[in-house]
């Protein structure tokens, strides 16, 4: 993993992040400036009697800078949005509103095409990101248990409209994705952010801020991908599973969920050296997608007669032709993106051989909180590329941490710390 400090000189490489720590008497200002909320969450010094005989505090004015997109004109698809900061008052939680103070957040290949206008419901005056890390510092009058709440380390659920069906989201609005969209309002690229209580959960303690803000929108995507669509008999223990482009952050996910639950997996990519990283990390194999025949070299790693049973995919293309060969009869083909192309033939051949093609996006609400059950539980660590230790007003930064996305160089995710944690392991 790759440390940069915007405070460095390019030249003298990446730095090592500092262990950071905060008094609870600290989690209640920024930038020494007190924050109260209808449940003011009080250093341990306080009492609750104290807070009930000043119900009518005014909130103080505490600033929160934020990442935003600007407008420029331009076609979709040619058009790449210029970044810029903006500082507004930090919002006062109302209802069941948690108030956290952000203190890192990773990209994701949609912030890359709402910059290119290639993502529906693009606006400009909501923040970008979807995935994120931060500190509860505040809570609105509803809140059910609000000293559950104080100091804790929290990863938020990245979308909204999905409660637990296993079919898809039973909002009729559809499901919504924080950050940078008209459909939900918020995004993870800002000091301070609102979120209802039921949308957060508390980070695990093994993970560091970087690994804990790699985590929401990839593993849940890899979560769903692999155990929900896969299913139990075929990404489990013995299963042979195949992950398709290894390096971006929802296979890697996958490989570590794979892995935990007694799945033998195989990887394809461009790059020997994704596929080389990917055995270090446990897979028991790989080959290059552009070697002639590639399908025969992977069923050669395979026990004798064997096949595999499912293929986690995010390319589509001639998905279905290679699974086809690849799988075994009624194996299933999980595809979670189409980055080849938007259209897949589907082949006679996989109806004689009974193979399943099933279509997967993000996860519901439970599937979230069971899918970071699975990490604190295995002790999983999502693969982080690169953290940029920067500013939010650090736009050169930034825009460098975007063309590493958009030019595919990363192995795992890019991540923006920019604040700090009283239970960073870093």
């Amino acid at each position: 993993m790759e440390y940069i400090s915007a405070s460095s000189a390019i030249d003298n490489g990446p730095t090592h992040p500092r262990m950071l720590s905060i008094s609870p008497e600290d989690l209640l200002t920024f930038n020494q400036t007190p924050l109260f909320t209808t449940h003011f969450l009080q250093s341990p010094t306080q009492s609750n009697s104290s807070i009930q005989s000043n119900p009518t505090i005014e909130p103080a004015t505490t600033m929160s800078k934020a990442l935003y997109l600007t407008q420029v004109d331009g076609k979709p698809g040619q058009v790449y949005y210029p970044l810029n900061t903006q500082t507004k008052p930090a919002p006062t939680p109302q209802g069941r509103e948690l108030l956290i103070r952000m203190t890192a957040a990773a990209l994701n290949h949609r912030d890359v095409f709402l910059r290119q206008h290639l993502y529906p419901g693009i606006t400009f005056d909501v923040p970008l990101g979807s995935d994120g890390v931060g500190v509860v510092v505040g809570a609105g009058p509803d809140v059910s248990s609000p000293e559950r709440w104080h100091g804790k380390r929290v990863i938020l659920n990245p979308g909204l409209g999905w409660k637990d069906s296993p079919d898809g989201p039973e909002d009729p609005n559809g499901y919504r994705i924080m950050g940078g969209t008209r459909h939900y309002r918020t995004g993870t690229l800002q000091e301070f952010l609102v979120v209802d209580e039921g949308e957060a959960e508390e980070a695990p303690e093994h993970l560091s801020d970087a690994e804990a803000a790699a985590m929401p929108l990839t593993g849940l995507t890899g979560w769903r991908a692999l155990v929900v669509k896969g299913g139990e008999r075929n990404s489990g223990k013995g299963a042979a599973v195949l992950l398709t482009g290894i390096g971006g952050g929802v296979a890697l996910m996958a490989l570590r969920f794979a892995i935990a639950r007694g799945a033998d997996v195989f990887v394809t990519s461009s790059s020997e050296e994704k596929i080389r990283r990917a055995v270090e990390l446990g897979a028991r194999g790989g080959v290059s997608y552009k070697e002639e025949g590639w399908e025969k070299k992977l069923l050669a790693m395979l026990p004798e007669g064997k096949k595999f049973d499912a293929i986690i995919d995010g390319a589509g293309g001639d998905a279905i032709e290679k699974g086809v060969r690849l799988l075994k009869l009624g194996g299933i083909l999980s595809v979670y993106g189409m980055t080849v192309a938007p259209k897949m033939p589907f082949l006679m051949q996989a109806v004689m051989r009974n193979i399943e093609v099933r279509g997967s996006t993000m996860g519901s609400r439970q599937e979230f909180k069971e899918m970071v059950e699975f990490v604190r539980a295995n002790k999983i660590r999502p693969v982080v590329s690169r953290v940029l230790q920067t500013d939010l007003d650090d736009i050169a930064g930034l825009d460098a941490l975007f063309q590493d996305m958009k030019e595919g160089k990363q192995f795992g995710k890019l991540v923006v710390e920019f604040g700090k944690s009283s239970e960073s392991k870093l």
